[in-house]
């Protein structure tokens, strides 16, 4: 179950990654702007004005609010996803994580160990810094088009003793395929993650 899940969850995030590349005809200049989103208890600096997407997962006669907030800008698709638990659906956290991560690192041809990353921090609303691990995948050519990925989860509880799941990510798409941890290390993908608070 809850494979099936994860499985929605993962499916829908990369159909709304798709839809944001194809509604964006235009891509802006990198536009930083801070972003407040107070109903998912974020706020994220985005390169551009994201557009947002919200939908409910149906699981077990329950439903899971997620959102994404994606921007399009020449060859990358910025994004923030949030998917709410509320304290009856806590217990799927761990199950939940694991299979947004292996969803990806399957698409990889990676596991947990064996994905290239680096260690990280993020700050929180309230500048407590914690560490975070970031991970760098590239995915099979598809011929014309090399595709690769920095992202990074974070979990957080909440006073209600629900949580909160983020997907924090940045995929680049275009012809020629890059090194990850060095291209993902640029100004403009630094200012993304490092900018990233939850509460």
């Amino acid at each position: 179950m809850e494979w099936e899940l994860a499985k929605r969850v993962a499916s829908y995030v990369v159909a709304l990654l798709a839809a944001t590349f194809f509604l964006t005809a235009c891509s802006p200049k990198l536009d930083w702007r801070t972003v407040q989103s107070p109903q998912e208890n974020y706020s994220a600096l985005f390169p551009g004005k994201p557009e947002k997407l919200d939908r409910k997962i149906p699981y077990q006669g329950r439903e899971i609010p997620q959102t994404l907030e994606a921007v399009k800008v020449d060859d990358d698709i910025y994004s923030v996803s949030a998917t709410q638990l509320n304290q009856n659906q806590v217990e799927f956290l761990p199950s939940l994580l694991g299979q947004l991560q292996d969803n990806l690192f399957k698409r990889a041809n990676v596991n947990l160990d064996s994905a290239a990353s680096a260690d990280a921090f993020y700050q929180t609303a309230s500048r407590q810094k914690i560490a975070i691990k970031d991970y760098f995948l590239e995915f099979p050519s598809t011929g014309a088009i090399e595709t690769s990925m920095r992202v990074r989860w974070i979990t957080r509880m909440t006073p209600e003793r629900g949580a909160w799941v983020y997907q924090i990510s940045v995929l680049h798409t275009a012809p020629a395929r890059v090194e990850p941890k060095k291209f993902f290390s640029e100004e403009a993908y630094l200012n993304f993650f490092d900018e990233f608070r939850p509460e």
